[in-house]
């Protein structure tokens, strides 16, 4: 980031996009519920890096910078998708909640397998979209992004108590909107 501030190295921000790519698009995605719309959010928080390159402080961590950008980005998508909703066309039922089926499951299990797992992923993507967006933000950074609570912390810009309040509250939270599975 350093050759980016200072010298306009564009060789130097590919590197960091091709680095930052995957794991701020999964951020954007788990966060919209939208991987389309998570892909239009990932280049306008790199198109902010670059734009803001001059405004980085190098004293703090590039990837907390980074991270606090998309996550905004993310806020006001969420924001800006409830003050007016959107509807697919090919949605068969008008008046239904549900949002499209997005698949993030591995896709190297058996077929049986991968069915139950994408079950899962899809009750546990629907559950995560019913959080509010600051106990979501929390569960999405800590388990699927693997940051640390201190990290995390520092990207939302709250105490780190508040970041295990909230983890604690959003997995209790989460844990009543998943349906209860069958004992063996």
């Amino acid at each position: 980031m350093w050759r980016v501030r200072h010298d306009d190295d564009h060789s130097a921000f590919a590197q960091i996009v091709a680095r930052w790519e995957t794991p701020i698009q999964r951020l954007c995605a788990r966060m919209v519920g939208d991987i389309h719309r998570a892909e239009d959010l990932t280049q306008e928080a790199f198109a902010r890096v670059f734009a803001h390159r001059h405004k980085y402080e190098p004293a703090g961590r590039f990837s907390t910078w980074l991270w606090r950008i998309a996550i905004n980005l993310c806020h006001d998508e969420i924001r800006r998708k409830n003050r007016r909703p959107e509807s697919s066309i090919e949605q068969e039922e008008p008046d239904s909640d549900e949002t499209t089926t997005r698949e993030f499951a591995d896709t190297q299990a058996s077929p049986d397998e991968a069915i139950v797992a994408l079950e899962r992923a899809e009750q546990v993507r629907r559950a995560l979209m019913k959080l509010p967006e600051h106990y979501r933000g929390v569960l999405v950074l800590r388990h699927y992004e693997g940051l640390k609570f201190n990290e995390i912390a520092q990207v939302l810009g709250i105490p780190e108590g508040t970041v295990k309040s909230r983890m604690s509250e959003g997995l209790s939270r989460l844990g009543e909107l998943l349906p209860k599975s069958p004992q063996n």
